[in-house]
């Protein structure tokens, strides 16, 4: 995985996140970084409410399904997900979950576990280079995933960002220079 712009135009591209996303997203995102990151690092797993949110942040679509999960099930597999030290138990265990994909998984490991995991989406598979990405989130597999986050926390890394202000950043320039046509994770 190769980055699409040099390392020290990552801030530029945060920063151009900022500037040309709506308000109402960037709202509904700052609510999920400081109130339910905050809430489920120090609890440790994550409720019905806070899994049906950030789910929805990520696709509104699996809502529904995301919703059919119980509560029990819900604490225990992401209690599970956020204590282990095994990474590929983490990551996969929560596609146990109704409606949670590989990038939903990456996003409750983003905002579960902060600085450590990028978010799983096609913009930013995009700008390292990877111009066709599995389409359906059912051909993820963990090589390929624990690859791209050892990737993301290298190029963070390198440019002295957290991991959310890399992970805006490669969003940022694939929504600027990405063909329209490209489908979306």
């Amino acid at each position: 995985m190769q980055l699409k712009f040099p390392v020290s135009e990552i801030q530029t591209w945060y920063l151009r996140y900022f500037k040309e996303s709506r308000p109402v997203d960037l709202v509904h995102e700052a609510r999920i970084e400081t109130v339910t990151a905050l809430e489920v690092c120090a609890r440790g797993w994550y409720t019905k409410a806070e899994l049906v949110e950030v789910c929805r942040w990520k696709n509104p679509r699996s809502q529904a399904r995301v919703g059919q999960n119980p509560e029990s099930f819900i604490q225990s597999v992401t209690a599970s997900a956020l204590s282990t030290s095994d990474e590929r138990l983490r990551i996969e265990v929560l596609t146990l979950l109704e409606g949670v994909s590989w990038p939903a998984a990456s996003l409750l490991l983003h905002f579960g576990i902060p600085n450590l995991y990028p978010v799983l989406d096609s913009r930013s598979l995009w700008s390292l280079s990877i111009d066709n990405p599995p389409v359906s989130a059912q051909y993820f597999q963990y090589e390929f995933w624990w690859e791209y986050t050892q990737t993301c926390r290298n190029l963070a890394k390198e440019a002295g960002v957290s991991m959310r202000s890399l992970d805006r950043a490669l969003w940022q320039y694939a929504r600027v220079n990405q063909r329209p046509s490209y489908p979306h994770v």
